[in-house]
């Protein structure tokens, strides 16, 4: 009775009880009810019906969720970030941050993120986001002619992308409250080096920096995102004064402040 209710969304128990007659298995229609009841199988027309949650747990291997979120630079800027989270595994990708996010500028981002997909052999058929205005229409037809169908959320629903609302919202309780940030560059380190972090079981290692027989303060990162490939690995040290200081390799950028070695502290 189980496998057929479980086989057969629209099926009742009245049509369960008919197969199992044809099958010489002699049960009352009321037993059945009562059976699928206890196992908490509902009836045919809520069954046939798939909800929301269903199709998240059923289709979880085949969907990516998408989300913009902002925060505040020692400067004063607000930098966007676009991040993405894949439902079957939780990896999260970090795809870029901007204090400008253009439309040009989002679609290479999503143009970035299929390639790297593909390169992954992720299956991804759906990708669920919200209706904010920095999506541009650009952004929908270059993954609809990939074949991912973008799905929006409803209006004031944050519950219909709660895995990719929950990701943002760990990462501003764990990193972004706690943590000074710098620039862009230190943006997108310090995000690329905390997801792994907050869930280490589901997520993808971070890269292992490679040996150095010279001691000097190096690292190396692999970054399939273009727009920042060259951003994303920090190395810490003091100078002769005491004071802490942010280099970050690949770009052209030191910055040595006293607030590097409390900014550290705090992350």
């Amino acid at each position: 009775m189980l496998r057929l209710a479980g086989q057969n969304p629209n099926w009742g128990y009245r049509r369960i009880h008919g197969e199992l007659a044809a099958l010489g298995i002699k049960v009352a229609a009321a037993t059945v009810w009562n059976i699928l009841k206890e196992h908490g199988i509902d009836p045919a027309p809520d069954r046939d019906h798939t909800t929301w949650a269903n199709f998240l747990s059923s289709q979880a291997q085949a969907i990516v969720a998408a989300d913009f979120f902002e925060t505040k630079t020692l400067t004063g800027a607000t930098l966007h970030v676009l991040a993405v989270i894949e439902h079957a595994t939780r990896r999260v990708r970090i795809l870029g941050a901007t204090a400008h996010p253009t439309a040009a500028w989002v679609t290479q981002l999503a143009r970035n993120m299929v390639m790297d997909l593909h390169d992954a052999g992720a299956g991804v058929k759906f990708l669920i986001r919200d209706r904010d205005v920095r999506y541009p229409a650009t952004f929908d037809a270059l993954l609809q002619a990939e074949g991912i169908e973008v799905v929006q959320t409803g209006v004031r629903m944050p519950r219909m992308n709660a895995v990719m609302e929950r990701w943002v919202r760990s990462c501003r309780t764990e990193l972004l409250d706690r943590t000074l940030i710098w620039n862009q560059a230190h943006l997108l380190h310090a995000l690329r080096e905390t997801a792994p972090l907050q869930a280490p079981h589901r997520y993808a290692p971070c890269p292992t920096p490679s040996p150095n027989p010279t001691g000097s303060p190096t690292s190396t990162s692999t970054d399939t995102t273009a727009s920042v490939a060259s951003c994303t690995s920090t190395n810490t040290w003091r100078d002769q004064h005491g004071r802490g200081s942010w280099h970050l390799q690949g770009c052209s950028e030191t910055h040595a402040h006293p607030i590097g070695r409390r900014a550290r502290r705090r992350g």
